[in-house]
């Protein structure tokens, strides 16, 4: 019986079933798509062939944006494929290892930020000693961590979905495959993966939270001991993008994975998803580039040795 009734795909509903809507989705979303691909690609490049920006803050600036356009190709190339060709349908296996990578890549990015926390803190409250904490060998560790860390938490989650069985054609009420939406359509008890998520989610979750907002007490408290106001405005701007990436992320994460789900909360939830699947990871880059200087003159030097070398042709 439980052979004839197991199902072998899911359907993804995703944010609409109007066909001019998804067709402007589709428009919206690949724009978005294109531009976040483009946008973090230029600042790896940048980190990676200017020796200006060879430090530790743009070291984990390229890790970000190098996970940014692995997050939303998690997603994105899915979600368009389903706004053309209107199919919806996924295979459980398929499912489950996009939940696996989605998984992956939100915990990386959370261990990510808090990285990112302590090189701030190293720098604002110990800069005498800043180069010689921060060494390439240091950053190097706290990066692999980083991954490491952040695959090890989603592969727990996605050994334990594989003991779940789906014996009814269901529906996912969104664009892409998450960890809740599997257990909650599943047919098995899934009693031991709430267990796994009450003991692995909030342990690590908090050490993530504790990692990045702990460094912050320090540093403001440093920051109100400089007495110059131009001392202070710029220890404060080398802290403000970080900080407007980390409540961004966190906020989107907060309200789709902590704010209990309901039938009237379904379009938010979409919602939310969508800022922190596609559109966090186009606001990084922003966000980054926009108000650094650094970024903006290697910027400018990468486009003259362009020209040069075209001109030289």
């Amino acid at each position: 019986m439980r052979n004839m009734t197991e199902i072998t795909s899911l359907t993804l509903v995703g944010l609409s079933d109007h066909p001019l809507t998804m067709n402007v989705l589709f428009v919206l979303f690949l724009l978005i798509y294109l531009m976040t691909l483009i946008t973090n690609l230029l600042i790896f490049f940048l980190v990676l062939t200017d020796y200006h920006l060879h430090n530790p803050m743009y070291f984990f600036l390229a890790n970000l944006a190098f996970m940014d356009i692995s997050y939303s190709s998690v997603t994105a190339p899915r979600m368009l494929f389903d706004l053309v060709t209107k199919i919806h349908s996924i295979s459980i296996p398929a499912c489950i290892s996009q939940a696996f990578f989605y998984l992956s890549f939100a915990d990386s990015e959370l261990f990510l930020l808090s990285a990112m926390s302590y090189d701030r803190y190293i720098a604002i409250c110990h800069p005498l000693h800043y180069k010689l904490i921060m060494s390439w060998r240091v950053c190097a560790r706290m990066a692999s961590l980083v991954w490491f860390v952040g695959c090890s938490i989603s592969l727990v989650h996605t050994l334990f979905l594989l003991r779940l069985s789906f014996c009814r054609k269901t529906s996912i009420h969104n664009f892409l495959c998450d960890l809740p939406h599997l257990i909650q359509i599943s047919c098995t008890d899934s009693f031991i993966n709430m267990v796994v998520i009450f003991l692995v989610g909030p342990s690590f979750g908090l050490g993530a939270i504790l990692l990045t907002f702990l460094p912050y007490v320090y540093i403001f408290g440093t920051i109100l001991r400089i007495r110059s106001k131009t001392g202070k405005r710029k220890a404060f701007s080398t802290c403000s993008s970080h900080l407007t990436v980390v409540f961004i992320f966190y906020g989107s994460l907060i309200f789709i994975y902590l704010i209990p789900s309901s039938s009237n909360m379904v379009n938010l939830n979409k919602l939310f998803t969508v800022i922190s699947a596609l559109i966090n990871p186009l606001l990084n880059p922003l966000i980054y580039s926009l108000r650094n200087k650094d970024l903006m003159e290697a910027l400018m030097r990468s486009y003259y040795h362009l020209r040069l070398i075209q001109t030289s042709c």
